[in-house]
Formats: C-alpha cells, structure tokens, sequence
C-alpha cells in the first residue's frame, strides 16, 4: 500500500473532527493556585526547543518534586544542574526562544504543559532557593508563559507507563553496552560499566 500524506488542515480535520469543546477552552495564560500545586508535586519535566532553521531537541530535566521555581503567575524558572555540558536545548534557545514543556507527577497520568519564551539567566536572587545538596546552579531557565493547560492521561494509560508489572529494563542492554555499541569511545566496555554504574553515577548528580 503506497504512503497517502496530509497536506492541509483540512484533511487533517476531515480525519480527526473537530476539538472538542472542552479542549478548545482549557488554555490560560497565568499560572492557578492548581497549576501550582503541579509544579510543586513534579519532580521532572521535558523541555522542546527549536533553532533557527527549525531542528529540534528535547531535553529532560529532574530534581527533587518541586524543583520548578514560580517566580510570579507568568514567570517560571528551572535551574540547570551538571550535565555533559553539549547544552543543545541551551543553545535553541539562544537562537529562538520557544520552547514546550512537559511536567510529570509520577503516578499521575495527566501532565502540565507551558509554552512560552524562554531565557538564561546566570545570576539572580532565587538562585539560593534552588540550592540541592550544596549545589547552586550556574544558569536557570527562565520561562515567559504564554499557553499553560492540563493534559489528558491517555498516552499515559494506553503505555501503561506507571504499571511496575509491564516494566522490562532488561529487554535493552546495559547502558554501557549502548553507548559502546553506537559510538566511538576510548574506554573500555567495563571503563564505560564501572562509570554509569548506579551507587558511582548518582555521585555524579549535583557535582
């Protein structure tokens, strides 16, 4: 069977239907007392950025639930923690400020999401109220919200993501073993183990 595209909103309509009213209407632009509520609880989000010519790049970030600082009912802040320092969603950034976030709560099918302009910021006064075991970070986020809205769970319960039972991490191999499969590296297979191992990596987290 040969590949049939959508070219125009149209088409795409005639498929899926038109938004349901509740869908259409759910989108506000600040921040409610529930919204805050979410950010509070979320441990870990995603964040969507674009270039300049478009390519794309999502980044996930995690910390203690919480982490997310609300600097006001249209202002976010999300600090950045030690990392491989590649900095591609960073560098989006710098070139279009868009971005799309994701906030999850573990447990929780629905998720947050806020779209909005974004910023770096290297140096304000709530970088000491993003402080995690000593670590202060260099640079934060910082989002301008534009769209915020409560997303419906079910991708989440069509994947099952939250049921331990479906759960197969031993279906891949080691991460290791991926990162020695797919790319160059000088150390070895067991160098490469002993690094990502869980009690050495998680020393790695805020330093």
């Amino acid at each position: 069977m040969s590949w049939v595209e959508i070219e125009s909103e149209s088409e795409l309509r005639a498929l899926l239907g038109e938004v349901m009213p509740r869908a259409a209407t759910k989108d506000r632009v600040r921040l409610h007392e529930r919204d805050r509520q979410w950010l509070a609880a979320s441990p870990f989000c995603l964040i969507a950025t674009a270039d300049a010519d478009g390519t794309c790049d999502v980044s996930p970030k995690g910390d203690p639930a919480g982490f997310t600082y609300v600097i006001d009912d249209s202002t976010i802040a999300i600090p950045d923690r030690p990392g491989n320092r590649r900095a591609d969603g960073f560098l989006n950034i710098l070139a279009n400020p868009r971005v799309g976030l994701i906030f999850v709560v573990p447990g929780r099918n629905e998720t947050l999401r806020i779209n909005g302009r974004a910023r770096l910021v290297r140096e304000a006064p709530f970088f000491d109220e993003m402080i995690v075991k000593g670590n202060r970070p260099a640079l934060a986020l910082v989002v301008e919200i534009e769209q915020i809205f409560l997303h419906c769970g079910k991708a989440f319960m069509r994947s099952k993501l939250w049921k331990s039972d479906t759960w197969a991490p031993d279906a891949l191999p080691s991460h290791a073993t991926l990162v020695k499969d797919v790319q160059a590296t000088e150390e070895s297979l067991a160098e490469l183990e002993a690094y990502y191992a869980d009690a050495s990596y998680s020393m790695k987290l805020y330093g």
